[in-house]
């Protein structure tokens, strides 16, 4: 028997996390019902819950990295969609847009990323929900052996996927040094490394240098070492082709500027920072060294798909990255591990 209601975790204000309930609305021909089985709490969550991003609005059914089981569909919804399909949800896009029609659905100009899309009470995509209906086109396919955890990832690797297509990576030739081996540090690092680089990744917090021991990385600990100067070391003066970003500092920002080299290197700015982090160069530098300052946010339908894959055929393997599973009953908890120094993902199981 199908559910007629849902549970989710909202966000009423900073730092308090509730679950409640609501009644499920009628199912549309062009809608599935999603059995949603886990939710990761992403960075832009828990920022969020710590007070840091209250520009995105109260209160917030939020979470973006979910997968779960489609339980039923409508009458037209493709038959590439077959009911126990194991799926990861994407953004909800119009779909008619320029920046849809391009692709790039995290642009969508008619729907608003974080708005209240799904209900007019919540912000968000209630993402921490145990079920709930989305648009048959808002969903992707993984393999049904993905664990829920695992295939929630597809929305950070799509996105980081995105930032890499613009670095234009030469395999077997660039070094790719990632500042920051957090989850999203470490995502970078591991597809930089399918393209095919050498990859040098940089980190501070004691926690996260071990993690990357045991997960034999090329490592620079930053605690006993400067950075800049190791990179010069290892790349025999040169300096790194490709910096990524992947913490939103501005010391890293200044670092970043510092260690690509001379000619032709490039700085993707792939983390936000709150409050927004400075870049102190010049244009002198910048013509002269003629080097690439590239942003990256969001992520294409091709970038989701990719990333679908890449997990579905395990080319990724992002369970070194789940910090902790935790039952949607202890979200606020969940919340706490989620926003503790050194932490990777806790992942929201949401129907333990």
């Amino acid at each position: 028997m199908l559910p007629d209601s849902f549970r989710f975790g909202v966000l009423e204000k900073k730092g308090n996390m509730e679950v409640r309930e609501e009644k499920l609305p009628h199912l549309k021909e062009d809608e599935v019902l999603i059995k949603q089985e886990a939710c990761n709490i992403c960075t832009t969550d828990y920022q969020q819950w710590q007070g840091k991003r209250e520009h995105q609005g109260y209160p917030m059914a939020g979470g973006h990295e979910c997968s779960g089981l489609i339980v039923a569909k409508g009458a037209k919804v493709s038959n590439s969609l077959k009911v126990r399909d194991r799926v990861c949800v994407i953004y909800d896009y119009c779909g008619d847009c320029d920046s849809c029609k391009k692709g790039d659905i995290t642009s969508c100009r008619n729907i608003q990323q974080f708005g209240k899309n799904y209900s007019d009470q919540y912000y968000g995509i209630f993402g921490f929900a145990n079920y709930f209906i989305r648009k048959s086109k808002s969903v992707v396919k993984v393999s049904a052996d993905l664990p829920a955890p695992e295939a929630s990832f597809v929305e950070p690797l799509s996105s980081v996927l995105k930032g890499i297509r613009k670095l234009r990576i030469h395999s077997g030739f660039d070094t790719v040094v990632v500042i920051g081996g957090g989850t999203m540090g470490l995502l970078n690092a591991a597809v930089s490394q399918a393209m095919g680089a050498r990859v040098i990744v940089s980190e501070r917090n004691p926690k996260k240098v071990e993690k990357m021991k045991q997960m034999d990385l090329e490592l620079i600990d930053a605690n006993i070492t400067d950075p800049v100067e190791e990179v010069k070391k290892r790349t025999n003066g040169n300096g790194a082709d490709i910096v990524i970003v992947a913490v939103g500092t501005s010391s890293a920002n200044d670092q970043a500027l510092n260690m690509i080299k001379d000619d032709g290197g490039k700085i993707l700015l792939f983390a936000a920072g709150y409050p927004a982090p400075e870049l102190n160069v010049d244009s002198n530098s910048i013509h002269y060294k003629q080097c690439e300052l590239i942003g990256t946010y969001g992520s294409s339908l091709d970038d989701f798909n990719n990333a679908a894959k890449m997990l579905s055929e395990r080319r990724i393997d992002v369970s070194p990255l789940i910090e902790e599973e935790v039952p949607l009953t202890r979200i606020q908890e969940a919340f706490e591990k989620a926003g503790t120094r050194g932490n990777y993902r806790v992942s929201v199981l949401l129907h333990s």
